[in-house]
């Protein structure tokens, strides 16, 4: 999921031919490459996190030519305390496009303090992402407001949709083309095995979130013998890589737009939009059609509206602070609430441009879209007629791969079992990856242990205040055990409730609070 708004950071590779031959065994692949150099790390303290510490590994460019060009990886690092040690625990929050530098301080001091003393928790910035070197920024403003409306009304505003997603794409190509063919999910899994030879560790352990369940899962497939632990939170479809996942999206999403528009509904008292949350939607809706004609305060038209409204289906803890900026224009005209509520959670800044540049040129390189537009146009008019709230924004988000100037690879067959047990955690009601994916990586990577959050609808669930789930995951890390079941999941867990409204004030103020799951999802990708 790329960086989609100032205080957050977004389903959804390498030369073609790369992936026609099955993956090198670990071992012979270690045995080719020469040792990398030990990082130099250097303190880099925040407030929340002062043990964390910087540097930069330099990885080939084009894994099939190590002594050609050469790119930086940032990472981060708290340093393990105990002296029980078990080896580097390589963290990943989605995207792609997502950094993963605060991930680390993140981590560390969200797990026991007992099971992250015996780690070298590591944050990484993927090829292309933020402080790695060179990152992609391929058209800075793409999203500015005010954009076009996102559902065509006439083949012109197709046209207008297209021509943006076709200069996107075109200038991508301009920019960053001799990087573009090595922007991949393969590329950067090979980049996961030159951190792990830099740390100087044999193996890894890997916890990654959304678009990271996928890099984690295609790691594993090429380098079996180097995974010691896997954790996959919110887990890709490795059967929908990607237009297939996006489709999916469209229904899951709106599913999701259902469920806030029935708690706002339920906590009529607090919103006064009536109790039918029927009539809830409906009145969202005309919001929307609303701002088409006359943006909020000159910057929230449809799109923006949408882009804003979206991250209340990554995580339900956004909806007291949205629902009381759509009660606020739906009964009084309050544009500024609309501003706001946009420039905190839809607005993209400079590194969001980055992600999202990321985004395209992994998802794009990753696997085939369709080569004809009225593929895209059949299905976004078919499931629009179902699912109106995301399709067609969804599908302008994606467009730039119908003209994407770098051909597609054929994505990974993650099947794997060489592992020793994985750790795959999912919400039922996920939107950005719905439950389907985590049952067919289940069953892809044997031994795995599937533990389900019933009735959440949350992306990314781990590490954010459900201690069910959280003592699974601490069990894991601590001595690799896995619960053991009987069904399709091997162990459930209740989901949280969902939030309560806001005093008034601190919704309008948009006072985000420092819950474990607001700081989970202020750093989690969006669009995965």
């Amino acid at each position: 999921m790329t960086k989609r708004a100032g205080i957050l950071v977004a389903v959804g590779a390498t030369v073609a031919g790369l992936l026609t031959a099955a993956p090198a065994p670990a071992a012979a692949t270690a045995a080719s490459t020469p040792p990398a150099p030990k990082p130099k790390w250097t303190n880099c303290p925040t407030d929340s996190y002062p043990t964390l510490q910087c540097a930069k590994v330099s990885t080939p460019l084009d894994h099939s030519r190590p002594s050609g060009r050469r790119i930086t990886l940032a990472l981060s690092r708290v340093p393990h305390t105990a002296k029980t040690f078990q080896g580097p625990l390589l963290v990943n929050p989605g995207g792609p496009g997502g950094s993963g530098l605060s991930m680390a301080g993140f981590v560390a001091s969200s797990l026991p303090k007992k099971v992250a003393a015996q780690y070298d928790v590591i944050g990484f910035d993927p090829r292309g992402v933020g402080k790695s070197t060179p990152a992609l920024d391929c058209l800075p403003g793409h999203f500015d407001p005010v954009r076009p409306g996102t559902v065509p009304d006439s083949a012109r505003s197709e046209r207008i949709n297209r021509d943006r997603a076709e200069s996107f794409a075109r200038a991508c190509g301009e920019k960053h083309g001799d990087v573009l063919p090595y922007i991949d999910t393969v590329s950067a899994a090979k980049d996961l095995d030159v951190i792990r030879r830099a740390l100087g560790s044999r193996q890894i352990n890997y916890f990654g979130y959304s678009y990271g369940t996928y890099l984690g899962a295609v790691y594993a497939k090429l380098y079996p013998e180097r995974v010691r632990r896997l954790v996959l939170d919110s887990v890709v479809d490795p059967d929908d890589v990607w237009y297939e996942g996006n489709l999916g999206q469209n229904y899951a999403f709106d599913d999701r737009h259902k469920a806030f528009a029935a708690w706002v509904a339920k906590n009529d008292a607090a919103y006064g939009l009536g109790t039918d949350p029927a009539e809830v939607e409906a009145a969202w809706y005309r919001m929307r059609a609303d701002v088409a004609r006359e943006p909020a305060g000159g910057t929230v038209g449809a799109s923006e509206l949408e882009d804003t409204f979206i991250t209340g289906g990554y995580y339900n803890g956004y909806w007291p602070y949205l629902a009381e900026a759509f009660a606020a224009y739906v009964k009084h005209r309050d544009t500024e609430a609309l501003v706001e509520v946009y420039e905190n959670f839809g607005a993209v800044d400079a590194g969001g441009d980055n992600g999202y540049s990321v985004y395209t040129a992994v998802q794009c390189r990753d696997a085939g879209w369709p080569g004809h537009w009225s593929t895209w146009r059949n299905d976004s008019r078919r499931i629009h007629k179902k699912a109106p709230f995301i399709t067609w924004n969804n599908t302008w988000y994606n467009a730039p791969c119908a003209s994407w100037p770098v051909a597609p690879l054929e994505p990974v067959p993650v099947n794997n079992r060489q592992l020793p047990p994985a750790l795959i955690l999912q919400a039922t009601d996920d939107a950005a990856t719905p439950y389907g994916g985590a049952v067919s990586m289940h069953r892809k990577l044997k031994g795995s242990s599937l533990v389900v959050e019933e009735g959440g609808g949350n992306h990314g669930i781990t590490l954010s205040g459900n201690d069910c789930l959280d003592e699974h995951l601490a069990a894991y890390l601590t001595d690799g055990t896995v619960p053991r079941g009987r069904g399709e999941a091997d162990a459930v867990c209740a989901a949280l409730p969902d939030p309560k409204p806001l005093p008034a004030e601190k919704a309008a103020a948009q006072s985000v609070d420092n819950s474990e799951g607001s700081r989970l999802h202020g750093l989690l990708g969006f669009r995965p």
